[in-house]
């Protein structure tokens, strides 16, 4: 219940963190969230502007003894992904996030809780509305729609910031200090086909595959977590290899950058292959859970009589869609040969729908290197054009060159080790895809650097925000605007 969070300290913290999470804010759809944060500007009596995009920009001197030091800019998105359980009624267009907290982290009822990225707005509320905390001039930035397009940042016009410094509070792991980001291109391949009426003589099945953690396609891209869309093609695969199983609906995962839970098909066989398809799939089915015993405990794979679909794909078609989706590249491509542990270009096959004639598959390719970002992309491109596919490159967003040279990263360092006990932060690049890229093309001399709370599983509904890194996340923080350099 969210009177439960407000009375979790940093208090100033997880009120403002309730106020936003009752206001629903789908990407693309951040109309209210727009609305309520120009009010909350106004009502403080803030300069308060919306550019011709949509990102909200509130201005707030600095307080008294701190006129001296550089203008910073405070940065977070005002868009969550919006992720459920299978199971869970929710409408995220009209319904405020339902929070509760379980041990040493906040969590919500089936949904994703929206930490990513409301916590870092709810910071920079809690000190836009502070009489206490000393800090320098601020420009709050909220920016829209990060997480289907960063269209917000894309729209972010030269000029409107005079900050020469940049705070993004969009990391999620406390001890990190992120200084550079992958860049990203949405990969599309679609094409239609001819439908077949079924022949009387098949039968209908629905296969289900459900039950994956999912997550954040670009920080867990590493891991090995189960791709619901890879999972289903080899039962598919395997299905027409061994008993002529006839596609007729495939709807599998959601968005671009979530590692896809679940996956739905429709098919036929033959009737007089029913024992032998179900003890077959259930084979697969089962050597599918053991590889995944480890990092996917609860999948569950349903083979399920249903309804004898009415039309199928064009065999031609089917066979070409199944071995491109098994060509396709899901996962790390390569490693940064340059930073530690760090996934330098990627891959998500994200969604998957054959229905009606059509076909769509949606990829997120992401690297931290463009050269490797667009072979990656030409790759799926050759794969899906291969089997008769158009291909279309969209969304196309820069990544965030490190500066190891960084004069907030000097303040930042030091401060953290003073904070921590003598702990070194781990100064790192990640493999998201973060604003800062985008937003330093039109303001190529400001100095960034991002860093956040705890929060683990973004992206899906285990996500989660860790209690006790909250409070050593906010304590940093207020450290940080006292020792924002002179001018």
């Amino acid at each position: 219940m969210s009177s439960e969070i407000r009375q979790l300290e940093p208090k100033q913290l997880w009120n403002k963190f309730a106020d936003l999470n009752a206001v629903p804010r789908p990407s693309k759809k951040e109309e209210r969230v727009i609305a309520f944060m120009k009010d909350f500007g106004a009502n403080l009596g803030l300069e308060t502007i919306e550019d011709e995009v949509g990102n909200v920009i509130i201005k707030k001197p600095a307080t008294e003894g701190m006129e001296d030091r550089k203008t910073i800019v405070m940065q977070s998105h005002l868009d969550m992904v919006h992720q459920k359980n299978n199971d869970t009624e929710f409408d995220f267009d009209t319904q405020g996030i339902e929070m509760y907290v379980e041990g040493d982290w906040v969590r919500a009822k089936g949904t994703t809780l929206g930490a990513d990225n409301g916590l870092g707005v709810a910071t920079i509320m809690a000190i836009l509305e502070s009489n206490d905390i000393p800090h320098p001039a601020i420009e709050a930035l909220f920016t829209i729609d990060e997480e289907t397009g960063m269209t917000g940042a894309m729209g972010l016009k030269g000029g409107l910031l005079e900050g020469e410094i940049l705070l993004n509070l969009d990391t999620e792991e406390d001890d990190e200090i992120g200084v550079g980001c992958a860049g990203g291109v949405d990969v599309t391949a679609t094409r239609t086909y001819e439908q077949e009426e079924t022949p009387e003589f098949k039968m209908g099945f629905k296969i289900a595959v459900k039950g994956l953690q999912g997550g954040h396609s670009g920080m867990q891209i590493h891991e090995g977590l189960g791709n619901a869309n890879k999972l289903m093609n080899r039962l598919l695969f395997d299905g027409f290899e061994n008993f002529g199983l006839r596609i007729s609906e495939i709807d599998g995962g959601s968005l671009r950058n979530a590692i896809p839970r679940e996956s739905n098909a429709i098919v036929a066989i033959d009737a007089i292959h029913e024992e032998a398809f179900i003890s077959e799939m259930k084979t697969i089915g089962d050597a599918i859970k053991l590889e995944y015993a480890t990092m996917e405990p609860d999948l569950v794979i349903e083979i399920t009589k249903t309804e004898t679909p009415k039309h199928i794909m064009d065999l031609g078609v089917q066979e070409g869609l199944t071995r491109a989706i098994y060509a396709a590249l899901n996962g790390v491509y390569r490693m940064s040969p340059d930073i530690p542990d760090l996934v330098e270009t990627s891959n998500n096959i994200a969604r998957i729908i054959v229905k009606d004639g059509q076909i769509k598959i949606g990829c997120l390719t992401r690297s931290s290197v463009e050269s490797s970002k667009w072979d990656l992309a030409n790759m799926l491109r050759a794969t899906f054009e291969l089997t008769g596919c158009e291909v279309s490159f969209d969304g196309d967003y820069p990544g965030w060159k490190p500066n190891m040279d960084s004069d907030i990263l000097k303040v930042m360092v030091p401060l953290y080790k003073a904070l921590n006990d003598g702990e070194e932060p781990h100064v790192a690049a990640c493999h998201a895809g973060l604003e800062c890229g985008i937003l330093g093309t039109n303001y190529p001399e400001m100095d960034m650097i991002s860093f956040g709370p705890n929060i683990k599983g973004a992206h899906s509904p285990d996500e989660r925000a860790q209690i006790s890194s909250a409070q050593k996340y906010w304590t940093y923080v207020l450290e940080i605007l006292k020792h924002i350099p002179k001018k």
